[in-house]
């Protein structure tokens, strides 16, 4: 993610280098415990984000920008599926140096940029669709990060919003919160040798507005025609919205 104010939704400890310095501490094991904690489920979310850009994705012309992109695995999925070009920006360096070395593996060529997800390094209207995968959440300013994100889209260009949620499952959502807060931050630090990131997860997902009021957001912002699907009984989901 990126180099943020400080918004009054926010926790001192969250302050935006002290979310760099910790992205970056678990950059190395980021990958692996990202799909083992959640079963590889995470990899088919992202699959339907793609699916959500169908047709931005095929169109050759199109221009699209992955914010807070991390190690580049949104990025990637939607250059495999597709014939627009991706672009992918964050504020960790660590995350964007394993990005890079990702093209060489899938044989593939993204353009990385380090960049602040609430002062983007790009002119306004310059995008089909922006995604956001796992990242608003870490914002310092959840709308700032919105409004950057409709500030360079084109007129008709998407925003895809891919977010830990809510769950809405009933006696789920006791079993998964369980999980989220007692035996993942456990494992996760264990393996990446910070538990405090993996403390701060489930933390930064409390206190994230819910599927209702991340869509009132956006609204407010001057998306359009604003839905959202819960994935996996709403443990996370997929908000869209239109300039």
């Amino acid at each position: 993610m990126k180099t943020q104010t400080e918004n009054s939704n926010t926790e001192s400890f969250r302050h935006p280098e002290k979310i760099r310095q910790m992205f970056a501490r678990i950059a190395p094991a980021y990958d692996f415990l990202n799909h083992a904690l959640s079963a590889n489920i995470d990899k088919l979310w992202r699959k339907r984000v793609v699916r959500k850009l169908k047709n931005i994705l095929e169109n050759p012309n199109a221009l699209v920008l992955d914010v807070a992109c991390g190690t580049g695995d949104l990025a990637i999925e939607m250059k495999k599926y597709g014939k627009a070009k991706i672009i992918g920006t964050d504020f960790c360096r660590p995350m964007l140096e394993i990005a890079k070395r990702k093209n060489l593996k899938n044989q593939i060529s993204i353009p990385y940029v380090e960049g602040d997800g609430l002062n983007l390094p790009f002119s306004e209207s310059s995008f089909d669709a922006v995604t956001i995968a796992f990242g608003l959440r870490n914002f310092s300013n959840w709308e700032k990060g919105l409004k950057e994100a409709y500030r360079v889209l084109k007129i008709g260009g998407k925003l895809l919003v891919l977010e830990f949620s809510t769950p809405v499952v009933p006696g789920f959502k006791q079993l998964f919160n369980f999980y989220f807060n007692r035996i993942l931050p456990a494992i996760g630090g264990i393996i990446s040798g910070s538990r405090i990131a993996y403390e701060y997860l489930p933390d930064s997902v409390s206190k994230f507005p819910n599927q209702q009021q991340l869509a009132e957001m956006m609204k407010k912002v001057g998306f359009k025609s604003v839905e959202y699907e819960n994935l996996t009984g709403g443990v996370a989901a997929i908000h869209l919205g239109q300039k």
